[in-house]
This record gives C-alpha cells, structure tokens and sequence, in this order.
C-alpha cells in the first residue's frame, strides 16, 4: 500500500480544467438570462442562484486542482502553469457572480443596451475560453494546438470588442444620465462586465503560454 504511494501519478488535471471551464459557462449563460429577465423579479432570483451555483461548482473544481498540485508526482504541464491557470479561471467565475451581486445590491432597474452587449460579449468570451481549455490535453498534435492558438487570438479580439463597447457607453452614461445615482450604479456595472472579458483574456495568454511551451 505504502509503495503504491510512491509511484509516479498524474492527477486528472485536464478533465478538472474542462469542469470549470464548463461551470464558467453556466454561469455566464445563467447571468445572460438575468440581464434578458431582469424585470421579472421571479426569474431575475432564479438566474442569480444559477449563477451562485455554478460559481460555488467551480470554486470547488479549483480547490480540487490546488489540493491535486500539492499530491500529485508526476503533473502533465509545470505545476506553476497549473496553478495560475485555474486560479485565473476561478477569476472569472467570481466576476461573473460579482456582477450580478452587485446589479442587486445598487437595485439597478434598467438593464441598457450596453449592459446586453457587454453582456453578449462576456458569454462569448467564455465559450472560447472553454474551447480553448477543451484542447489543452490534445496540443502535442500540432494541428490542435493551431486551434488552440487561433482560440486565444479570437478571445484577445473580443476583448478589443467589449473594450470599444464599454469606452462607448461611458461616454454616453456622461453626455445623457442627468441622475448622479445612475451614473455610478452604471459605470460601476460596466467596468465590471469589461473586467469579465479582460480575466478571458488574461486565460488565453496563460493558456498561449502552455501551448508554446508544451506543443
């Protein structure tokens, strides 16, 4: 039994990586549907829990890869790129949740145009990320970690995207919102969702890292 200890092992790490990734997901799709709900206090509760849930879900992933770091012998990529790379995806999964805490705590009652496409941008965002992730386990075939690569230059340009879009509505927020009240329940949501898309990227680049040095 005790020798059994001592033989090389490697934790399940890209199956873990998969599992956030898909939690993130959720709880971006679930945010989605409170934006589009928000004026339907039944659903705009469900939504927020759905959200909760997955960001909860995902946080135990996380600490299931940290506790795996620390135990397991032999890891397939640098423990440190481990590391980094799920603790940043844990990041936008609390950002997500962030977000929508805070749209209850300010009590912002419409949900404006910017808020959906940031918003929209936000949720496309971490699908790439998923995408991405979903290829980490296969990228010593070239034509994977092609893919891969292509994935986190898609993220980068979403990003690029939500950053126009978020410049865009602050200008406006500052032109035409005469309420002082509004104007910082409004910019504090939109840097938020801007933040969402900047963690995505933040990914990519580790995930880009992880592929040119393990491919």
């Amino acid at each position: 039994m005790f020798f059994g200890k001592l033989l090389p092992k490697e934790g399940n790490f890209f199956e873990l990586f998969n599992q956030h990734a898909d939690r993130i997901v959720e709880a971006a799709r679930a945010f989605s549907n409170l934006v589009v709900n928000y004026t339907d206090s039944h659903l705009r509760e469900k939504y927020t829990q759905d959200v909760d849930n997955a960001e909860r879900s995902a946080d135990r992933v996380t600490h299931e890869v940290n506790r795996l770091i620390h135990t397991t012998f032999i890891t397939p990529i640098d423990r440190e790129q481990i590391h980094t790379l799920i603790n940043l995806m844990d990041d936008v999964a609390d950002l997500i949740q962030d977000s929508a805490e805070t749209m209850a705590l300010y009590d912002v009652r419409v949900m404006t145009e910017e808020i959906s496409r940031l918003t929209d941008l936000s949720v496309k965002c971490c699908e790439r990320v998923r995408d991405a992730v979903s290829m980490l386990g296969k990228i010593a075939d070239p034509a994977t970690a092609e893919a891969a690569l292509k994935t986190c230059e898609e993220i980068d340009r979403l990003e690029s995207d939500a950053d126009r879009v978020m410049r865009s509505a602050m200008s406006k927020l500052f032109r035409e919102e005469p309420d002082v009240r509004e104007v910082i329940k409004l910019k504090a949501i939109y840097e938020l969702l801007e933040t969402i898309t900047d963690k995505c990227e933040d990914v990519a680049n580790q995930i880009e890292g992880i592929v040119l040095e393990n491919s």
